[in-house]
């Protein structure tokens, strides 16, 4: 095999780990000083989303700002950026994240006649939207590979488009207001504007206690999230959503063999394209299939030696309780990849007190912007972040390939594949958390949000074409991958952008190019599983880059500390809030059903759930109306 080296630190790239924020009022010109004053208080709440710099554009109806983290051409790829025409601006774009194809988006616009002043992926975007998408966006934004979320306003249409990129790895959401909008990478941006109120109803609460993203809908009253794949479009006429992407059938019509190496070609043009960076870049390594193929591949493609890191626990492998999520231990799998494919590996082990540090989850929560964590798994995942970013700006990971590939165990147990509800999803009692009051459980009406989310999502999927079409159980783990991929994916997702960029760090996810989601998503549920197993095509694509240890490894969730004095802590806490009765969280609960948790076994998620809860309320001063 002829394998092709690409350096980690290549010249003429500035990543745009950023936050943007804007808003657009058609009845007033926000040039005003109390205007610019609301534009800075919601720029600066993303400070950490992009500490070195910061730029502010303002004409009339429009405000846009943007905070950044600069690494190279610290004067050319400021923004707001803007492209002029006849001496007057004709776009102003603020943008975030990566485009990976954007070397040769640049050559094919420097052939159309289009001049470039800086060696940045957001300029090319812009000239894109310029040359290719004057008459529809969509046009654009198709030819982009990568993760990203910006805003475009043309000052000639008075026309605001907000895009995020096709699989939600890039959050972005707006407010409509009585004359325009507002917008921002996360809610706290929007919420800096005297416009936005931080309220929840009884949407939100659903919202909350459900692990089911609406995809255009939020916590907070009034306020959306532009869906993966979208393009939201604003003009004093109002506002409307289209289409550039969703998921589809291609009628696959390659055997197994063929689809084997068809994902590893996919895999290692992606893995080339995310491993160029002009800053320190590192995998985040568990020992498992997905991201030991990923590293292992890194380590192939790259003429530097890559770093890795994994979180641990003290005492975690010595004292290891097996469970159906977590059969094994990541360490020995961990320390073999590594040596296999000779990383420079860290293990950043962390302790029940610093998981329950104070500052830690006000941090952690402050960072996610919503009242539902993972509790444990969220602070270990911050504190791996804050580990890694003294070493490294990039990262990459291998989330999405256990719901691309079919890892989880819900794709192969009847009893989730077959139920009538999301599979992921146990029992639909489960989330009435009995910790409510019960007056506002029959209130929420949970199950009836859920049905209503699940046949919405059931609605969408794409027909099964081809032979596979006449199997129901085809048609059935079509309609489950889309689900798993659309309604589960973009919660992990957000998690981790939320987490990393909390830190200045970006993370990439290879299993995320929108042509290896099309092309694994088409595949027959036969291919997937050919060898009898979980991710057979990942499996069998990757085998040769890995010891038969991790090959054959059964799949073992991001790991959960096992220290009781965890569990002490959180109870204590949990117990303190309960003796509080001006806590935020109290009129929502039934204080004796709360009690009754305190003494019972397998808990602590709502446990968690309920700390969490109060504490959003609480910190950011919501309003609950029900």
């Amino acid at each position: 095999m002829i394998v092709r080296k690409a350096r980690l630190f290549l010249k003429g790239k500035e990543p745009n780990m950023c936050g943007i924020c804007g808003w657009i009022d058609f009845d007033r010109d926000l040039g005003s000083p109390d205007a610019r004053r609301e534009l800075a208080d919601m720029t600066a709440t993303m400070a950490y989303r992009g500490p070195d710099d910061e730029g502010i554009w303002i004409d009339g109806p429009a405000a846009l700002g943007h905070r950044r983290l600069a690494i190279i051409d610290i004067e050319g790829g400021r923004q707001p950026m803007t492209h002029q025409e006849d001496g007057r601006t004709a776009l102003v774009l603020v943008y975030t994240g990566e485009t990976y194809n954007y070397r040769e988006l640049r050559q094919r616009l420097a052939a159309l006649g289009n001049r470039f002043d800086t060696s940045s992926d957001t300029e090319v975007v812009l000239r894109a939207h310029h040359e290719w998408g004057h008459r529809d966006p969509r046009s654009a934004v198709s030819e982009l590979n990568g993760m990203f979320a910006y805003a475009i306003w043309d000052p000639t249409k008075r026309e605001l488009l907000l895009i995020r990129d096709r699989l939600g790895i890039k959050p972005l959401y707006y407010y409509p207001t009585e004359h325009g909008v507002l917008f921002g990478s996360e809610p706290k941006a929007i919420l800096a504007n005297s416009l936005a109120k931080p309220a929840m109803d009884a949407y939100g609460l659903r919202r909350t206690l459900c692990s089911v993203p609406d995809p255009d809908g939020t916590v907070f009253r009034g306020m959306r999230e532009v869906p993966p794949g979208q393009i939201v479009r604003v003009t004093r006429d109002g506002i409307k959503q289209m289409s550039y992407w969703h998921l589809t059938d291609g009628e696959h019509t390659d055997d197994v063999p063929a689809t084997v190496r068809r994902v590893r070609e996919l895999l290692e043009d992606t893995i080339q394209r995310q491993l160029i960076a002009d800053v320190p870049l590192c995998a985040l390594l568990s020992g498992g299939l997905d991201s030991s193929a990923m590293t292992a591949l890194a380590a192939r493609f790259s003429d530097e030696q890559i770093r890795s890191f994994a979180v641990d626990f003290v005492g975690y492998t010595d004292n290891f309780i097996p469970g159906p999520w977590r059969p094994t231990p990541d360490r020995p799998y961990v320390q073999e990849v590594a040596k296999y494919v000779n990383t420079e590996h860290t293990n950043v082990t962390l302790s029940a007190q610093e998981l329950m540090d104070p500052n830690v989850r006000v941090a952690t929560l402050h960072a996610r912007d919503l009242p539902f964590t993972l509790g444990n798994l969220d602070s270990s995942l911050y504190l791996l972040f804050r580990a890694i970013r003294q070493h490294s700006t990039v990262a990459l990971s291998g989330e999405a390939a256990d719901e691309l590939f079919g890892g989880y165990l819900w794709f192969h147990d009847p009893a989730h594949v077959h139920a009538d509800m999301f599979p992921w999803i146990e029992d639909r009692g489960d989330f009435l958390r009995g910790f409510l009051d019960p007056g506002l459980v029959e209130k929420l009406d949970l199950p009836g949000y859920l049905d209503e989310q699940y046949h919405r999502a059931l609605a969408e999927v794409p027909a099964l074409t081809g032979p596979a079409s006449a199997d129901p159980h085809e048609r059935r783990m079509r309609e489950v991958c889309y689900l798993i991929l659309t309604r589960y994916l973009p919660t992990l997702l957000d998690r981790k952008d939320r987490l990393s960029m909390a830190l200045g760090l970006e993370v990439r996810v290879p299993y995320c190019d929108h042509r290896l989601v099309e092309y694994v998503f088409g595949t027959p549920w036969a291919h997937k599983t050919f060898d009898g197993r979980e991710k057979s095509l990942l499996r069998a694509a990757t085998a040769d880059l890995l010891p038969q240890s991790v090959v054959q490894r059964v799949k073992s969730a991001y790991p959960a500390i096992q220290d009781a004095t965890y569990e002490r802590m959180l109870r204590t806490r949990f117990a303190e809030l309960l003796n509080d009765r001006n806590a935020a969280v109290a009129p929502l609960l039934s204080v004796d059903r709360s009690r009754a948790l305190l003494g019972a076994t397998d808990n602590v998620r709502e446990l968690e759930d309920i700390l969490t809860l109060q504490n959003f309320l609480s910190d950011y001063n919501v309003s609950v109306t029900i």
